[in-house]
Parts: structure tokens; C-alpha cells; sequence
């Protein structure tokens, strides 16, 4: 652990790492431009394809696709396939665990107005 002199060291070397190696993972699951805007479209209650890609600007059809099947992967997202209706309706709901996501992604959102704010202020 290297610490200069009346520095205070907020964890250890062993702390560090593990934190380093936490995030890396979170960030994994769910980095990237689109995964954590297609889990707030799924949360606010959009659950049709059509429906989440024009809640998302700009994330194409084939992007939203992969997005889906990662998050599907990784247990954050239900696809849900209602067979006996005609035509076939297709929803993609998040589960219980992407609802754990719900206090990472208020303070991110809260750091994030933050930061504009004092961005613009600067200015």
C-alpha cells in the first residue's frame, strides 16, 4: 500500500482490488451505451420491442436485440412469449433482480443531474 504521509487511505490493497474486480463485473452485466437505458424502459413499463426502441433514441434494431439476449443471459430480463394470441405478442419483463438496480440507478441519476448542474455553471 503506498500512501503518502498524512494521506488518508480510504481501503487497503486487498479492499482495492476487490472493489476493482466488483465493479469490473457489474460493469460487465451492465456497461456499455444501451443495457441501462433498455433496464429503465423496462422498469417505467415498456415492454414490447417496438415500445423500447422508440423509448430508446437512436439504438437500432439489432443492438436492442443482442441487449435483450444479454440481459436475458445475465437474469435481468423475461422474455415472455404470449403463443395464443394472434398475432403473437412477444414482452420482455425485468426481474426481480433488475429491480435491485433500482438505488444504483437513482444515484446515478442524481449524480448526474449533479453533474450537469456544475458542468453548466462553469460555463
Amino acid at each position: 500500500m503506498i500512501a503518502k504521509e498524512g494521506q488518508k487511505v480510504m481501503y487497503t490493497e486487498v479492499q482495492c482490488l476487490r472493489n476493482i474486480a466488483a465493479i469490473e463485473d457489474a460493469l460487465y452485466v451492465v456497461g456499455g451505451k444501451w443495457k441501462l437505458r433498455i433496464i429503465i424502459a423496462l422498469v417505467s413499463g415498456y415492454v414490447r420491442f417496438n415500445e423500447i426502441q422508440r423509448t430508446i433514441n437512436g439504438i437500432s434494431a439489432r443492438v436492442l436485440s443482442n441487449e435483450l439476449k444479454d440481459l436475458e443471459i445475465n437474469g435481468l430480463v423475461t422474455r415472455v412469449v404470449h403463443a395464443d394470441l394472434k398475432p403473437v405478442i412477444v414482452e420482455y419483463v425485468p426481474t426481480e433482480y433488475a429491480q435491485s438496480l433500482g438505488k444504483i440507478i437513482s444515484a446515478l441519476t442524481e449524480w448526474g443531474l449533479s453533474h450537469k448542474l456544475k458542468i453548466t455553471q462553469k460555463s
